[in-house]
């Protein structure tokens, strides 16, 4: 069996968006073309989330030489009514965390 991730059909736990913000957080200095491959996307869809994203205020960046480096602005929160008041940096610790679920379990406080 190899290990590439197949593409399912259906409902997903996120959407493109906090996928390309994950990404990003996780490596600021990240390429279109690496996010795009890590999040199953095309570079021009990866281009069209971040544009999204700067101009309500989730991303900005710094161009050095070739190179932009992106940053997530502080205090910024989740848009949906439902999630009033959630910070984007909460949901982002959750990407940051080892794949250990007793780290997971330790992190937010049910161990």
């Amino acid at each position: 069996m190899d290990d590439v991730a197949r593409p399912r059909t259906g409902w997903t736990f996120l959407t493109n968006h906090a996928r390309v913000l994950a990404a990003i957080a996780r490596s600021p200095a990240i390429r279109v073309r690496d996010i795009a491959g890590q999040c199953m996307l095309t570079e021009r869809a990866v281009q069209k989330i971040i544009s999204d994203l700067e101009s309500d205020g989730y991303l900005t960046h710094t161009r050095v030489g070739r190179t932009n480096t992106y940053e997530i602005p502080t205090g910024t929160f989740l848009r949906h009514p439902a999630d009033a008041g959630a910070p984007v940096a909460a949901l982002l610790a959750l990407f940051s965390l080892d794949s250990d679920p007793d780290q997971q379990a330790r992190a937010s406080g049910a161990a």
